[in-house]
């Protein structure tokens, strides 16, 4: 199986509320294994706020602690901010530009890929075949999906994650002295 980050978007927000409904029949149905998926909403200034959200592995229904919570958390946290305003002048010495830019491609892609003032859904899933989203997103809603191999975003985030701790020390440093 392959393990994959969708991301899908609609040119209707009610669509993808209706994707959601029906990745969750295809769920019930075994045609889809997904693990998480959420409905978002890209937000100016780069936010994503989660509109819905199931886990449905059933370990957990918040969605904080999800992989979809952290893209989320670490788009709003500070390391979003620092990209979306200053990134050169605050990061400086702790990573480089180039470093701090790939690390967050998949940031990137997600806020690409789910335009400001728009809604999209994002699924976490084991697929064996794209048949059902695509036949589903692209035939019956008119939609666009982008996959992206789950193992690379787990470890973008933690590099993310690492680069917003170091950011943060730098700025402290430079704050306090």
């Amino acid at each position: 199986m392959s393990r994959k980050v969708i991301i899908m978007k609609f040119d209707e927000e009610s669509k993808a509320y209706q994707a959601f409904s029906e990745i969750k029949k295809l769920q019930t149905q075994g045609e889809v294994k997904g693990e998480q998926m959420a409905v978002l909403k890209h937000l100016p200034n780069h936010q994503l706020t989660p509109k819905d959200f199931i886990d449905f592995t059933g370990e957990d229904n918040n969605i904080k602690g999800s992989l979809i919570g952290m893209l989320i958390g670490i788009l709003a946290g500070p390391l979003g901010v620092l990209l979306g305003w200053f990134t050169g002048s605050l990061i400086g010495s702790t990573k480089d530009v180039k470093e701090v830019k790939t690390a967050l491609s998949i940031f990137e892609e997600t806020l690409k890929n789910i335009p400001e003032d728009e809604t999209g859904l994002i699924l976490i899933a084991d697929e064996k075949v794209t048949g059902p989203i695509d036949d589903l997103v692209y035939g019956e809603l008119k939609g666009e999906v982008v996959r992206i191999d789950r193992d690379a975003v787990e470890s973008e985030l933690l590099e993310a994650e690492e680069t917003e701790k170091d950011a943060a020390n730098h700025a402290k440093k430079r704050w306090f002295k």
